[in-house]
């Protein structure tokens, strides 16, 4: 059996998603409207955020009830192609 064939993940899941970029005033809005795209609103767990210890950036994660992996692949790809974001994690 090869890794391919073993499931890393048994969905339904809670699954944190760490979103990191400038502390912009719209930057949690931002994210948290990517990530509603993919999941209800009803699926959201919790948002929590941080400030870098300079105040430059905020880190944001967020927990989801995920579906599967389809979901999280759209999750990411949206996170990754927005310039508000610099990593998702």
């Amino acid at each position: 059996m090869s890794i391919d064939d073993q499931a890393l993940l048994s969905f339904p899941c809670d699954f944190p998603i760490k979103v990191m970029g400038l502390a912009t005033p719209e930057f949690q809005a931002i994210v948290l409207d990517i990530v509603h795209q993919y999941c209800d609103k009803t699926d959201l767990r919790t948002v929590n955020t941080r400030a870098s210890q300079g105040g430059k950036y905020h880190s944001i994660t967020i927990t989801i009830n995920a579906t599967g992996r389809e979901q999280l692949d759209k999750i990411y790809l949206a996170l990754s192609e927005n310039s508000h974001v610099i990593m998702a994690l």
